[in-house]
């Protein structure tokens, strides 16, 4: 990566720790390697996470999954899995995990500031008894993401505060061209706006949440 000259860059660990100062005595002690009842209540209640992975030579890319919440099964205290569903087929997350297993998953509950925060090793599995309960809409996962827990923790609410994510008075998201609108100016697509507009629109992507 290179670094604009008039750029300040911190090159060391202690360069980074004497600017941040060291981290407080709770902040260390918070991890955990397997889940505790409190963990299993947010997962219960976790309709969405994002799912953190890197190829061999650390490309990275960061994946949203979301479901009803409780989505994520639970096999024991140090593993979980999560189900995939009908998506772009991209498959960036996936193909990473095949060549490196870490994978890091953050999880929220709407409303809620605070997340959690696993970070593990993945493996994609295509059947087990348990895809039989991440049945939604009659829809049996045709694969599931299987995270073996290296740390647990909860995250602070900081971010969540800072950023008013949950404060509907705050939002504006007409401040910015329909999805259509950004796709048409983003990509070459021979599709018009109008096209696009259907394509993208919540009806159409409704018949498809489950279904390819």
């Amino acid at each position: 990566m290179t670094v604009a000259s008039e750029f300040t860059a911190i090159t060391s660990p202690e360069e980074l720790r004497e600017l941040l100062g060291a981290p407080m005595k709770r902040a260390v002690e918070k991890e955990r390697v397997a889940l505790h009842a409190r963990d299993r209540d947010w997962l219960a209640e976790s309709p969405f996470c994002l799912i953190a992975t890197s190829d061999a030579g650390g490309n990275c890319d960061v994946s949203p999954k979301g479901d009803p919440p409780g989505f994520v099964h639970v096999i024991d205290d140090t593993t979980i899995a999560i189900p995939d569903r009908p998506g772009n087929r991209r498959a960036d997350g996936f193909l990473n995990i095949l060549a490196n297993p870490h994978v890091g998953l953050i999880f929220l509950v709407p409303g809620r500031g605070e997340t959690l925060r696993i970070n593990g090793r993945a493996v994609l599995v295509r059947d087990a008894p348990f895809f039989d309960e991440m049945i939604v809409k009659g829809h049996r996962p045709a694969l599931a993401l299987v995270v073996e827990i290296d740390q647990i923790f909860f995250h602070c609410a900081k971010a969540l505060m800072r950023s008013k994510l949950w404060k509907p008075e705050t939002w504006e998201p007409d401040a910015l061209p329909s999805f259509a609108g950004i796709v048409k100016d983003v990509q070459r697509t021979d599709e018009t706006v109008e096209q696009l507009e259907q394509y993208y629109s919540e009806a159409n992507y409704t018949k498809k949440l489950y279904n390819t």
